[in-house]
């Protein structure tokens, strides 16, 4: 992925705005054509700026009022299988590898404690895992976003 230019950076600003905002709607806003905003879109999306497409939506809606993340510890050279496992636990939402001293961070959705002590024993029964610790998310205090990034490097440009 190259440097984003000021074009761009106006682009992913708008879009941070209105992420649900047409191509017909952010050209009117940042004063471009229809295909200069296509062509800019599809460019970012090939260089992998935007990470997923898919609507976010609150595990609690769905059932699963209990949120927990699980710190992994694994045996090294079986990382690649056991994150494949992983992938296929329904209740698992994220994952991620981490340097240090637990290898995977798991955030997971439970309909009650019962059913996350169920998905734990699950993740502990993969071969490789060594050993999990379960931590409730009691809430989220910041989010994820990128809007303070995006500012600094429109400052930057």
């Amino acid at each position: 992925m190259g440097p984003l230019d000021h074009v761009d950076l106006e682009l992913l600003n708008a879009l941070a705005d209105d992420p649900r905002a047409t191509v017909v709607a952010l050209a009117e806003r940042l004063g471009m054509s229809r295909n200069t905003v296509q062509a800019r879109m599809g460019k970012l999306e090939r260089s992998g700026v935007f990470l997923s497409f898919e609507r976010a939506m609150a595990p609690q809606a769905l059932g699963y009022p209990i949120e927990a993340m699980i710190a992994v510890l694994v045996r090294q050279a079986d990382l690649p299988r056991i994150t494949e496992e992983l992938s296929r636990v329904p209740e698992v939402v994220q994952a991620h590898g981490l340097s240090g001293q637990v290898d995977l961070m798991v955030r997971v959705a439970a309909r009650d404690t019962k059913h996350l002590f169920d998905i734990d024993a699950r993740i502990l029964s993969i071969d490789g895992v060594e050993r999990t610790e379960t931590s409730l998310v009691m809430g989220e205090v910041i989010g994820y976003r990128v809007r303070p990034l995006l500012e600094e490097a429109r400052r930057e440009r």
